[in-house]
């Protein structure tokens, strides 16, 4: 495994579509792997393959405290929501900044694993969030877009 580098905002990669990934290779069982152990050195709780650099639909997400729980989400498409929370987003492709933004707070998403088989997840709360902020990046969509009010410097809010 080994440990990526994440495009941050500005990177033209973060705005383009990513593909659907049409048969499971070791090349993307490689890129899963890589993604998740990225994802915990960078103390994040989700990443999706355009914030690599590759532009396919694949998202790795964990938002236990214990970060001993993975879903691997590939092709995930939003099923259905209900509900409104708003609160604080970052992003590690925004490093240092966080803004406001209001997202469903249940979520049910349908994807594939690992192993190309159908899976259904459903979250509330901050896996909700994390699906729809991955699943708004293989569409070329950071979260900034949708932030209510201005960007914050993390730093500036914890010093509150």
């Amino acid at each position: 495994m080994a440990i990526r580098n994440i495009r941050t905002m500005g990177d033209t990669v973060l705005n383009k579509t990513a593909k659907v990934i049409t048969e499971m290779n070791d090349r993307t069982q490689i890129l899963i792997d890589d993604m998740l152990e990225t994802m915990y050195e960078a103390q994040g709780v989700g990443l999706a393959a355009p914030q690599v650099g590759i532009l396919k639909r694949l998202v790795v997400i964990d938002v236990t405290p214990e970060g001993d729980s993975p879903i691997i989400l590939i092709n995930p498409e939003i099923i259905e929501t209900s509900g409104e929370q708003t609160g604080d987003e970052g992003c590690l492709s925004v490093p240092g900044k966080v803004g406001v933004v209001t997202r469903p707070n249940y979520v049910k998403v349908k994807a594939l694993d690992r192993n190309m088989e159908e899976v259904v997840y459903e979250g509330e709360g901050l896996l909700a969030r994390a699906f729809c902020h991955e699943i708004d990046h293989l569409d070329g969509h950071l979260y900034v877009e949708k932030v209510e009010g201005k960007l914050y410097n993390v730093s500036d809010l914890e010093e509150e």
